[in-house]
């Protein structure tokens, strides 16, 4: 195998809000051989499915060249989203189509990657998970703080 093959990268995503919509939080960590690096980031007014797919678009827009990208995730929304729907939501330019902003811009830092998305259920012991679950709550939790100028 060459210098030339291509990356498999795995990210694990994760997104919180409190109350829907409410302050929320994203996070996520980039895994590449053996190496991770974590994120993290929130809105002040946002819903749990935003978060969740903000989490994906931030890991995506940190790759600096084309990979094959593995995302796991326990948002249905967000898996499905990539793997199933998103064809025939492009088709009908998003019409009737929940965080077309959203989806737009993950179309966008997608397009140089293959993307797969892996669902796993939340809060089952997955150790990224886990963990990207206790940052994006964290997050969503500093935002609640600020909102309420704490």
């Amino acid at each position: 195998m060459g210098n030339d093959a291509i990356k498999e990268v795995t990210l694990y995503s994760d997104g919180s809000s409190l109350g829907n919509p409410g302050p929320g939080g994203y996070a996520g960590i980039l895994e590449y051989k053996g190496k991770r690096k974590e994120y993290v980031g929130g809105e002040r007014q946002t819903t749990n499915n935003r978060m969740e797919l903000r989490a994906v678009i931030e890991g995506l827009r940190m790759l600096k060249e084309p990979c094959r990208v593995r995302v796991v995730t326990d948002s249905s929304y967000v898996a499905k989203g990539i793997n199933e729907w998103l064809p025939a939501w492009v088709a009908r330019d998003f019409r009737k189509v929940k965080n077309p902003d959203l989806w737009r811009e993950y179309l966008q830092v997608a397009a140089p990657h293959e993307v797969r998305a892996e669902w796993v259920r939340g809060h089952n012991g997955h150790p990224e998970n886990e963990r990207c679950d206790f940052l994006a709550t964290r997050e969503a939790q500093r935002q609640k703080e600020q909102a309420h100028g704490a």
